[in-house]
């Protein structure tokens, strides 16, 4: 996932995909349609062959739980988008604070 708008994550270098659909669908325990949906909302964005065909990533599989976790929670699809989205933001920060302590001081 280059982009890392709204709700999205951006793939790292070494994530490869590895899982058609059907899999990740029966991995996460939500139907095809819903990752689909779930694609369509810009809450992931899997890697696709030259044919067009979607794989997922482990990275992608971790998006697809927490979808259901929040869901689960009582969370519509707009209210996960924002928590995805607050979540990538705030570990972008925890990062960045990481960075800056190591840094020697100067």
């Amino acid at each position: 996932m280059a982009d890392s708008g709204a709700g999205r994550t951006p793939r790292p270098a070494g994530g490869r995909a590895l899982y058609a659909i059907s899999v990740a669908a029966e991995l996460t325990g939500t139907g095809q349609q819903n990752i689909r949906l779930y694609e369509t909302k810009g809450l992931l964005t899997p890697s696709r062959t030259a044919g067009g065909t979607r794989q997922y990533s482990d990275d992608d599989i971790a998006i697809l739980m927490r979808i259901g976790e929040l869901l689960e929670q009582g969370l519509n699809l707009a209210g996960v988008a924002k928590v995805l989205e607050l979540e990538a933001a705030n570990l972008k920060l925890h990062r960045a604070l990481k960075r800056a302590r190591s840094r020697p001081p100067g």
